[in-house]
């Protein structure tokens, strides 16, 4: 066996090594990577979030304007569609055509009574011309001599008393119309008794509730004979939080969701209550709804009220911070970052409006409590590219 590769192999084991060279250059400075978004104009809505239930603008409440009567027919049910002045149910007019008999035999007799005392005045007053024009005559006899003083005497007695019997058919005339007036508003009253046996609806609407029965005796006690929506119009009672309720304004628009609609409504802010609930510590908005023949009455339904819309400047909510009391977000400019006070507006969805402190286009860390400061160098990267 030869030698000559065993001393080979040991003269490259014992080969020095090669040293680093002196003038390598420098590793590069490796900055973090850090998600930036850019400030950008976007369409813009403040809302709030409502909910509540369906009810009636105004309810009406129908009930007889006579009372003790049976029912003897019902018109309308449940459901349906009335028009102002149509007859819902009517009333048994027996007692009282019977009272219209007795009022009208009494107007005659009134009637009569009345052409008597005028015959009566009529007479008296004859009488009493006959009386002066005796006492007249009377009169002159006496100046004459032809006449006593007795006779005159009597003849003047019989006017004054011819003229008192005026008086008192005058009187008595009076009283007699005034009995007939009577007899008038008595005879009125019954006909409007018997108008009042048709149970008519007081405005156009939809029936929500029937409790009359036919034979039950008409009275306005208890519950009324039929509840109606006016002009079938409803409105979303939305009960909204106390720090929401002084945002709002009347006219400000809404968009209604329920259970069971294809598409949201459309609705209208028409009356805020001006008073909180103390134990809930919630007010109330009313709504009208555009198309109220979609919704029920006692449907609950969310509101999603639109205080104001516009495009504004907006960052992703997570850039803006609080420092001191202020809002800030931080802006990277050159590859530096840099705290920026703004003032915010709108908040909408992940979006919020920057009012002041940013220019379109400015770039900020999407998540200012990430682990950057002021003055630090880092990689931005958009995140569109994330």
């Amino acid at each position: 066996m030869r030698p000559l590769p065993l001393l080979a192999a040991l003269a490259l084991c014992l080969a020095p090594l090669p040293l680093p060279a002196e003038d390598a250059a420098p590793a590069a400075e490796v900055l973090p990577a850090i998600s930036v978004a850019p400030a950008a104009l976007h369409p813009l809505e403040d809302r709030i979030i409502a909910s509540g239930l369906v009810g009636p603008v105004e309810e009406v409440q129908v009930a007889p304007l006579i009372e003790g009567q049976p029912i003897e027919a019902l018109l309308a049910d449940v459901g349906d569609t009335v028009a102002e002045g149509q007859v819902l149910a009517v009333l048994s007019k027996s007692t009282l055509e019977l009272q219209r008999a007795q009022v009208n035999a009494a107007h005659a007799a009134a009637a009569a009574t009345v052409a008597q005392a005028e015959a009566q005045l009529v007479e008296a007053e004859a009488a009493a011309a006959e009386a002066a024009r005796v006492a007249d005559r009377t009169a002159k006899l006496r100046e004459q001599g032809s006449a006593s003083q007795a006779a005159s005497d009597t003849a003047n007695a019989n006017a004054v008393a011819a003229t008192a019997r005026v008086t008192v058919a005058r009187q008595s005339l009076e009283a007699a119309r005034a009995q007939l007036a009577l007899q008038d508003a008595q005879r009125a009253n019954v006909e409007l008794q018997l108008t009042r046996t048709e149970v008519k609806a007081p405005v156009a609407g939809l029936i929500t509730a029937r409790n009359a029965t036919l034979g039950a005796i008409a009275t306005a006690a208890g519950k009324p004979m039929f509840v109606m929506e006016r002009d079938g119009a409803l409105e979303l009672r939305a009960d909204l939080a106390e720090a929401d309720l002084p945002r709002l304004k009347l006219g400000d628009r809404a968009r209604l969701t329920a259970a069971g609609l294809a598409e949201p409504l459309e609705g209208t802010v028409r009356l805020i209550e001006p008073a909180i609930d103390p134990a809930t510590r919630l007010g109330r908005a009313r709504i009208s709804v555009d198309r109220p023949g979609v919704l029920l009455s006692g449907m609950f339904v969310e509101a999603e009220i639109t205080l104001a819309a516009r495009e504004g400047l907006a960052v992703p909510v997570t850039a803006v911070g609080m420092e001191a009391g202020q809002s800030t977000v931080m802006r990277v400019k050159d590859g530096v970052v840099e705290r920026v006070v703004v003032t915010t507006g709108i908040r909408d969805g992940g979006l919020v409006e920057i009012v002041s402190g940013l220019h379109p286009g400015d770039m900020v860390v999407v998540k200012a409590a990430s682990f950057v400061r002021p003055g630090d160098r880092i990689t931005p990267v958009p995140l569109a590219a994330n």
